[in-house]
């Protein structure tokens, strides 16, 4: 079983993702929003993005990458950048 708490997992500066996550492979155009995107087409990018992020062993050091880093756009440790914004402002 996959240890999903890993604290080890490099994470590239210039994407705020992992080095060695499925996100740097070819399902990379998921996790960023295109541009004149719809918005059910967006709904169901980002639930394609989760499910890579889910599988994700850097997952959570993602997520707090994220956050402490106040990513705002794409998909990034499971989360929307709203999801985000929402745990930022009641967090």
């Amino acid at each position: 079983m996959t240890d999903l708490s890993r604290t080890d997992v490099l994470l590239d500066p210039r994407h705020d993702a992992p080095v060695d996550g499925p996100c740097r492979s070819g399902a990379r155009d998921v996790f960023e929003r295109g541009a004149n995107e719809q918005a059910e087409a967006a709904r169901q990018r980002e639930e394609a993005a989760k499910a890579v992020c889910h599988r994700c062993p850097a997952r959570l050091p993602c997520r707090r990458r994220a956050l402490a880093d106040r990513v705002l756009h794409g998909v990034r440790g499971g989360l929307t950048a709203d999801e985000r914004h929402l745990l930022l402002a009641h967090g």
